[in-house]
């Protein structure tokens, strides 16, 4: 039996089965593709793939509603949210296509030695393994910067997103791609860790868990290939004294109902100061509380369901065990009655260092909340985690932001918005969130062979 179903969490009934594919099937894959790389079509002008790239972002464009409502049925995502995950999935395409010509130019170092120069060439067959919370999204952020660069790719998708991996695999072709540029695999864990292990494959990137990183990046060193990692998150949504407190209500509760609260980046630790945390508390519960939970293809559906039953029955276990260690629990804290894997929107408070849930990540609805009395006591709290992927800060005074978002020890740190992804910004982490950059030109030179040229003087 295959593991990759589609099972509509809204009211847990299969949508379809994928069979998984063979050992055999794989390595065909994989020879295909390393004889694309060995080919004009990665080596030599990069035209027509940036081509592609357009051809792709065109063919997404016309397909949002068809693509949206897929990624809504298999995975819960709210239908606009999918929307709009689908658009930025064509920026990042068109965003490759008319900038990677420009971001690839060699670039010239003075030095004695001779007339220098870095060229960006591609390194070979790259492994990307992704999660299903944005299951176009994470696929684009690895096809377009490698399909521009002349990588080719074989994806492993979440085994709960299998038909949002199909219809992408599909675009790519239509677009114009060969066979062999970006190619699905239905494959297990142990098949992931062969291919990374064949000395055709040179790079793997991995979007997902702690512990699939991990092991992921253990199989990468021990074969000596290039890994990216993008990781959890438990980001920081720190409301200064100062802060448009109706302005952080909203993009807080936004930022902890997007997807069900499964976003890496999304606010989950907020740190008010103590001047505004009464008036902050009881407009930021009451936000939560006003979501409106139902189907996610309803546009009047504010709270979606959770992505699995595995997925809801592990922050059920998450908010009890935080319970059971002291935390006190300020609104919702269960799973909404009824078919489908929802789960109440929640405030946790009183948590402390020996708890765990102060160092997890609570990937759904639950916000936890500290109160704390100045910048400096906001930063320490906000460095005292295990994760640094993203943050927000919210003042009105902007040189008090830029100073605390230079002291916090992440990858990304917004003011006065919550966390957000375009694709001509770089994206990733610090600590156990991870290591590498995606998009913007950071994240198409991450697999690129950056070779030195000189000419003796």
């Amino acid at each position: 039996m295959s593991s990759y179903q589609s099972i509509n969490p809204a009211n847990n009934q299969l949508l379809k089965t994928w069979p998984s594919h063979d050992d055999a099937w794989m390595q065909q894959a994989l020879e295909t593709a390393d004889r694309l790389y060995h080919s004009d079509w990665c080596k030599g002008d990069m035209q027509p793939r940036l081509q592609v790239l357009t051809r792709l972002a065109e063919l997404i464009d016309a397909n949002v509603e068809q693509l949206a409502t897929i990624a809504s049925q298999e995975m819960g995502k709210l239908i606009g949210q999918s929307r709009g995950e689908v658009k930025i999935c064509a920026q990042i395409a068109r965003y490759y296509a008319e900038h990677a010509a420009t971001l690839l130019q060699p670039r010239a170092y003075p030095s004695d030695v001779g007339d220098a120069w870095l060229e960006y060439h591609p390194i070979g067959v790259i492994v990307a393994v992704e999660p299903w919370n944005f299951p176009y999204y994470q696929l684009m952020r690895v096809l377009a910067p490698n399909l521009a660069l002349g990588n080719p790719v074989l994806a492993k998708h979440a085994p709960i997103v299998p038909h949002c991996a199909d219809a992408f695999e599909k675009l790519v072709l239509e677009a114009g791609a060969p066979q062999g540029a970006w190619t699905n695999l239905f494959i297990s864990n142990e098949q992931v860790a062969g291919l990374i292990a064949d000395h055709r494959v040179q790079g793997v990137a991995l979007t997902g868990s702690e512990r699939a990183g991990s092991a992921v990046a253990q199989q990468a060193g021990k074969y000596l290939k290039k890994s990216t990692l993008e990781l959890g998150g438990n980001d920081v949504f720190v409301v200064l004294d100062d802060a448009d407190l109706d302005e952080a209500v909203r993009q807080g509760a936004q930022a902890r109902l997007s997807n069900c609260g499964q976003v890496c980046t999304a606010a989950k630790r907020f740190i008010v100061h103590e001047k505004v945390a009464g008036q902050f508390m009881a407009k930021f519960s009451a936000a939560l509380q006003s979501a409106v939970a139902g189907d996610p293809l309803d546009e009047k559906t504010t709270l979606g369901p959770l992505s699995s039953r595995d997925a809801r029955d592990r922050l059920i276990k998450q908010v009890e065990d935080a319970v059971q260690h002291g935390a006190r629990v300020e609104c919702g804290g269960r799973p909404i009655d009824g078919v489908g894997c929802y789960f109440q929107p929640t405030i946790l408070t009183g948590l402390t260092p020996d708890n765990p849930a102060y160092y997890q990540e609570f990937f759904g609805p639950v916000a936890q909340v500290y109160v704390v009395a100045s910048d400096s006591a906001a930063v320490a709290l906000a460095n005292d985690s295990h994760y640094g992927l993203g943050g927000s800060v919210w003042t009105r005074d902007i040189a008090r932001g830029r100073k605390m978002a230079s002291q916090i020890e992440t990858g990304m740190v917004f003011i006065n918005s919550q966390s957000d992804t375009a694709a001509e910004l770089p994206f990733g982490g610090v600590k156990r969130s991870g290591y590498g950059r995606e998009l913007s030109d950071l994240g198409l030179k991450e697999f690129a062979n950056q070779k030195l040229v000189v000419v003796a003087s």
